[in-house]
């Protein structure tokens, strides 16, 4: 195992002396077809400033599923999540993961979301190849499906693992917005979010293109928070392209690997339809603020108003732009919706849900409006 994780640390050394990669070199925007690992192979030494992996989970699931009424489970029996034993996994695991070192700037970050079934099995290998863990993030969705026989506590949670080079090496994080975007709090470690469905789940012939679609607000998060715009982001399982279709929205460039035709047919089509952000709604950001239960910013990144909307105080006095991690701009003054209409008005105080309107099919609304829609949706 030292031997692994020498040449590792041969690795990055030499591609911190290395000349930057030109970006216009890399297959910036494509999904690489085939093995993940030899598609990861055709990029040059420190070229990417992350990536994200959503391996397969190898859930070691034998036979039907059932929940306790007896209907039966949509569960993850694809071929691509099964192998024949742990060390099969573990070998392919490691084999990925040193090419995502190999090819990661310096300073470049590591995210990887997984299970129980192999989440400690990934961890403990990053961390013998001299990755760094930096957080371990708890994802706690909304509405996560049901147990399947009732036999034991219902699997309402995945874990990521975000990690850098190594214990001493550069990383980005982007604390402010994180701060902003949670109502003026710092982020936890914890994220409510709710699982990918309705309208965002993607289908093909009436049923999922992909048993383990991510939420798209999961990825904003992870990619608002430590890229910039800019920045190549790669997925090693690019799957049906969330990550591409996220950094194209945020003004951060991809490079996807996808060894399955299926799902390289349904990304493409996908990330096509996406339109990036306006250079004023992908600011983000820069001082500090207060807050209230629901996060605006939880709002924009589940989509409910998108960053570039218009919103504007009930006689119109001020029209201000929401930005990529929820705080507002008008003008030349920025702030949360509180904050800003606290300046704006001299006031001592504000209520940014009340104060602030946007136009919901001709109709002007209080934020607070799109506020109970998100609630709404968060409790389905």
């Amino acid at each position: 195992m030292m031997g692994v994780v020498e040449t590792t640390k041969q690795r990055v050394r030499r591609a911190s002396k290395l000349v930057a990669v030109p970006k216009e070199t890399l297959p910036l925007g494509q999904i690489l077809s085939g093995d993940c690992v030899e598609a990861m192979r055709s990029l040059p030494d420190a070229s990417v400033d992350l990536v994200f992996a959503d391996p397969p989970y190898n859930l070691q699931l034998g036979g039907d599923l059932n929940r306790p009424d007896g209907s039966h489970v949509d569960a993850v029996t694809d071929h691509w999540d099964q192998f024949d034993s742990f060390a099969i996994y573990d070998q392919f695991t490691r084999e990925w993961l040193t090419e995502a070192k190999r090819i990661l700037k310096p300073d470049g970050a590591l995210w990887v979301i997984g299970s129980y079934h192999n989440i400690y099995r990934v961890g403990a290998i990053l961390q013998d190849l001299g990755f760094w863990i930096l957080n371990d993030i708890v994802w706690r969705k909304t509405n996560p499906m049901p147990n399947f026989r009732g036999t034991r506590f219902t699997n309402a949670h995945e874990t990521l693992l975000w990690a850098s080079q190594g214990e001493k090496a550069k990383y980005h994080f982007n604390y402010t917005a994180m701060k902003t975007l949670n109502d003026e709090l710092q982020m936890r470690s914890d994220w409510v979010i709710p699982i990918c469905n309705g309208a965002e789940r993607l289908k093909e012939n009436g049923t999922k293109a992909h048993p383990t679609q991510k939420p798209e607000a999961l990825l904003y998060r992870v990619l608002l928070a430590t890229t910039e715009k800019g920045d190549v982001v790669v997925d090693p399982f690019f799957g049906t392209g969330t990550t591409g279709a996220v950094a194209k929205r945020l003004g951060r460039e991809w490079i996807g690997c996808e060894r399955e035709d299926v799902y390289r047919g349904v990304a493409m089509k996908r990330i096509e339809k996406e339109l990036p952000l306006d250079e004023s709604a992908l600011k983000v950001m820069q001082s500090k603020r207060a807050a209230p239960k629901v996060a605006f910013g939880a709002l924009v990144e589940a989509g409910f108003l998108k960053p570039g909307t218009e919103v504007f105080d009930t006689k119109r006095r001020w029209v201000a732009t929401v930005r990529a991690d929820g705080s507002l701009e008008c003008g030349k003054q920025t702030g949360s919706i509180h904050g800003l209409g606290k300046e704006l008005q001299g006031a001592p105080s504000c209520n940014g849900w009340t104060f602030w309107h946007y136009e919901d099919e001709g109709v002007a609304k209080p934020l607070d409006a799109a506020r109970q829609l998100y609630l709404l949706a968060v409790e389905d």
